[in-house]
């Protein structure tokens, strides 16, 4: 179970972001934070599976580094101040709708749907909203969907293909690059509680519906 010693770690890294106090702390790091990390994940997978047995069983394919990519980065930190994890068929980086989470020193943060859509998805996403829009809207305004995330999130477009404009009409989200569903609560009140997994799964219960809807796009 995640404990305060998870969120001291991290506001202690985020002072002294450098490799040579994480190799000095690379004790706690394992202890305290990667291992409460994976236990939880390895809590959430059976559920997730049974939403959608192609998520593959396997932490490691769900995990990000803690390791930040700098190449390109201004921020020259070499570590995240978060764990994270993308849950999707054939992994994180997967094409396909999926979950994510992601746990810093003070908040649990979790989402789903897609974050990253390239040209010919997109189409696809489009063309299937165009003869499924009263499905999209019925989901996104459910009322745990809003409870829990508010509005669909993502970036939009400034033009339209001429057929798609009447869906407009209907519903801005044909407008969307991306499509998915974002929230945040406080880590603190579930320090060495097991109900830390309920409460994702509740929040990622509510995007399974998105996620089904998104997934026929795909098929």
């Amino acid at each position: 179970m995640i404990t305060k010693a998870y969120s001291s770690f991290f506001k202690e890294l985020a002072k002294n972001n450098r490799k040579e106090w994480f190799h000095a702390n690379k004790k706690r790091y394992e202890n305290d934070v990667k291992m409460p990390f994976i236990q939880l994940l390895e809590a959430l997978l059976p559920s997730l599976r049974k939403w959608d047995e192609r998520i593959l069983p396997d932490h490691k394919k769900a995990v990000f580094r803690i390791n930040r990519d700098i190449r390109f980065s201004k921020d020259k930190s070499p570590y995240n101040t978060i764990m994270k994890a993308g849950f999707s068929p054939k992994g994180k980086k997967s094409i396909y709708p999926g979950y994510y989470l992601g746990i810093d020193a003070e908040n649990v943060h979790v989402g789903g749907g897609l974050f990253m859509v390239q040209p010919p998805e997109l189409k696809r996403i489009r063309d299937h909203i165009a003869n499924k829009t009263d499905e999209l809207i019925k989901i996104t305004q459910q009322k745990g969907f809003t409870q829990n995330f508010g509005k669909l999130k993502g970036d939009k477009s400034k033009r339209l293909d001429k057929h798609l404009l009447p869906i407009a009409e209907k519903t801005d989200l044909i407008y969307n690059k991306q499509f998915y569903a974002f929230a945040e609560f406080p880590l603190e009140p579930f320090y060495n509680s097991e109900s830390l997994t309920k409460e994702i799964l509740d929040h990622f219960g509510q995007i399974n519906p998105l996620n089904t809807y998104l997934n026929k796009a795909f098929s």
